[in-house]
């Protein structure tokens, strides 16, 4: 028999009440566990979750967990970044709006992004996104960009860069000088990167693909790194609703120990000696602490790299205290967004200054021992 979500609805809110002001409002002889467990098993019910990934989100939005579950329901709005090296936004804008789109800017925190309301032909159909003068993104994947702030005439790495749209991004902050190498693992998923770029005009840019986390081995000396690792996607669940039964503890714990291994690559790719740079971004789309401040506490112990301001003036702050884990103060630099704060998707963006390319003792017999388990291919 299909529950009541009427009645599931009311109870949900009535129990979140409750635990709200629990000592003037809780039942005699009914304990706070006793409502958690309750409030647990009727949202896992109510918006599909299993029980493992309601847990966690519970603890990262106890007063929000509602909001959150209900901006995860909803698509994000549609958003597309303007191509400098092809046009400028306002000419973009009215050129879209005689083809009868309706938009705005998405922000006064990008120069870039347009949102889309409606629009009376397909946005990936018309001549200008044909000719390159536009990409369809999610607000939030200009985020990493803007924290990396290339420079021209930079050497950078985008360690997984596919399907291009943040390599598109980077290549028109550096005004297509200089030299950017674009990765990604999988040489089926690099072919949409020479796509986008091609597309959008991008010519400082090598396409290859290599296993990421033996990227170092292969050449350094990058000014700046860009790492958008692969991850759980809890920050996308409106684009991809089967995380929400098909995510376990083993699959976060596998993409934590992959992530890891990433950026500590991610940062021996880059120099500490560059002139202009020593930069390392790490960005995830997803909401987990172990996939985000974890990452970053333990590079951090790993690597000479000390955590900067992101450059972005909006966010909520990293973890430094979440539940029994401490992390160093310094991740409060860390910024996250949410979809129901933010209306983007769920993100993790963070940047790393490195002090020193000197490998501490630990940070590198533990990576070569790890690397030794690890099927490379």
């Amino acid at each position: 028999q299909a529950p009541d979500l009427t009645l599931l609805n009311q109870r949900i809110s009535d129990v979140m009440e409750v635990l709200g002001d629990f000592r003037k409002r809780r039942e005699e002889g009914r304990s706070r566990p006793e409502y958690v467990r309750q409030l647990k098993k009727d949202l896992c019910t109510y918006y599909n979750y299993n029980d493992y990934l309601m847990d966690k989100f519970l603890h990262l939005f106890p007063l929000e967990i509602k909001e959150f579950l209900e901006a995860n329901e909803v698509q994000r709005p549609v958003t597309i970044r303007t191509n400098t090296l092809k046009t400028r936004r306002r000419d973009l804008a009215q050129a879209l709006i005689n083809r009868g789109v309706n938009l705005d800017p998405i922000g006064k925190w990008s120069k870039v992004g347009l949102v889309v309301y409606d629009s009376q032909v397909p946005l990936g159909a018309t001549p200008e996104y044909l000719a390159g003068h536009y990409l369809i993104q999610g607000g939030a994947s200009f985020l990493p960009v803007m924290a990396l702030a290339p420079q021209e005439n930079e050497k950078i790495l985008d360690m997984c860069s596919a399907p291009g749209g943040k390599t598109s991004h980077i290549a028109g902050l550096m005004r297509n000088t200089g030299l950017l190498v674009a990765n990604d693992a999988s040489a089926e998923r690099a072919k949409a990167v020479v796509g986008n770029l091609h597309r959008m005009g991008v010519i400082n840019t090598v396409v290859c693909s290599y296993d990421g986390r033996g990227f170092h081995e292969l050449t350094k000396g990058f000014d700046r790194v860009l790492l958008d690792a692969p991850c759980s996607g809890t920050g996308v669940i409106s684009k991809d609703p089967e995380v929400k039964v098909n995510k376990t503890h083993e699959d976060i714990t596998k993409c934590a120990m992959i992530q890891k291994a990433l950026l500590l690559s991610a940062i021996d790719s880059c120099s500490a000696k560059s002139k202009t740079g020593g930069y390392v971004v790490y960005c995830t789309c997803s909401v987990t602490i172990e996939e985000n401040e974890w990452v970053i506490d333990y590079a951090l112990k790993k690597r000479n790299v000390k955590l900067v301001p992101a450059g972005l003036d909006f966010g909520v702050e990293g973890f430094v205290n979440f539940r029994q884990h401490r992390f160093h103060p310094s991740l409060k630099l860390a910024r996250r967004f949410y979809p129901h704060t933010h209306n983007l998707d769920g993100f993790f963006v963070c940047k790393l200054k490195k002090i020193s390319d000197k490998i501490p003792k630990d940070g590198k017999i533990y990576f070569v021992a790890v690397a030794a388990n690890w099927n490379w291919g």
